[in-house]
């Protein structure tokens, strides 16, 4: 979702200006994503390496 064409209740403004402290605050809510600021495709991308680099090392180690 974008906050590019809301329009605030308090202020009557655009979100994406951040005019009023409710402004800011929903702006940030609404653009602050995923875990420590990593998309989730991101997060998807870094979990299935380390699956396969773990499967890499029990392999490696089993010979």
């Amino acid at each position: 979702m974008s906050c590019e064409h809301l329009v605030c209740a308090q202020c009557a403004h655009p979100v994406i200006e951040g005019r009023c402290a409710l402004c800011r605050a929903n702006r940030e809510r609404m653009h602050n994503h995923g875990f420590a600021g990593l998309s989730p495709a991101l997060i998807v991308v870094v979990l299935t390496a380390l699956f396969f680099a773990t499967l890499v090392l029990r392999h490696l180690l089993a010979a």
